[in-house]
């Protein structure tokens, strides 16, 4: 298992370096503008998704922040700025080049549906835990069978990453007092997803670091090893132990 997997991202590395120099148009490279800046679409303004699209905007990219309660997110909107927008999650979906999904996962079924194919061939950065006391039999699937990969079941055609996890949101916003001392565990198949996710993670203060494909996202969540605050280093230590 540990020789597959670090085959696995051997071969993802070597795909994200050529993803990185070759020409097209792909979404993913197209949302690398000359001036740095991306469209963030944030489905799920809550604590976590409030957060992070808080930094990005201080990190320079636009955010559109979506949720049940627009009027909360027009408030939030106004306060960070010109960068930051409102709508629905439609119109959230629409805007972004890349979307964070940060609903509790019961909510999940909802997403997919509601958002179609606006989700086909975006980049997702998937914050969603599955907890069964509140999220029921979805979340006992995802804890069977791997919250990465029943989020990819769950929001057909998007191009998943799954980061933000196992770390509390309060400690989010800081990062950027100590960039790139805090490692940031994140687990995908797409490569150029894995690579402008990395980039928009780095931007706001963490070290990205790869654990494997989303088969391996069922240990980004709290209460596994990697759960809380590591360094890059010593996530790397305790992913190598984990199968």
């Amino acid at each position: 298992m540990k020789q597959k997997r670090r085959e696995f991202l051997r071969v993802v590395g070597a795909a994200a370096v050529v993803a990185a120099v070759g020409s097209g148009s792909s979404s993913a490279r197209g949302a690398a503008a000359e001036d740095g800046e991306i469209k963030i679409g944030v489905v799920g303004s809550g604590r976590v998704g409030g957060t992070l699209g808080s930094v990005w905007i201080h990190a320079g990219h636009q955010v559109m922040f979506s949720s049940r309660h627009l009027e909360n997110d027009r408030k939030l909107a106004a306060d960070l700025g010109p960068k930051a927008f409102a709508g629905t999650p439609q119109q959230t979906a629409a805007f972004g080049e890349v979307l964070l999904i940060s609903v509790p996962y019961g909510a999940l079924p909802d997403v997919g549906r509601s958002l179609g194919d606006l989700l086909r061939g975006k980049v997702v950065i998937d914050t969603c835990n599955p907890f069964v006391s509140r999220d029921g039999e979805i979340a006992k699937r995802a804890l069977d069978q791997g919250a990465g990969q029943v989020s990819a079941e769950l929001l057909p055609g998007a191009r998943i990453v799954r980061a933000f996890n196992a770390i509390g949101y309060t400690r989010m916003g800081r990062a950027h007092e100590r960039p790139g001392e805090v490692g940031m565990p994140i687990a995908g198949d797409d490569p150029e997803a894995i690579e402008l996710a990395s980039r928009l993670i780095r931007d706001i203060g963490y070290d990205p670091v790869l654990i494997g494909g989303l088969a391996m996202g069922k240990y980004l969540m709290p209460g596994t090893p990697l759960a809380g605050e590591h360094t890059p280093e010593e996530i790397r230590r305790i992913s190598a132990t984990l199968e």
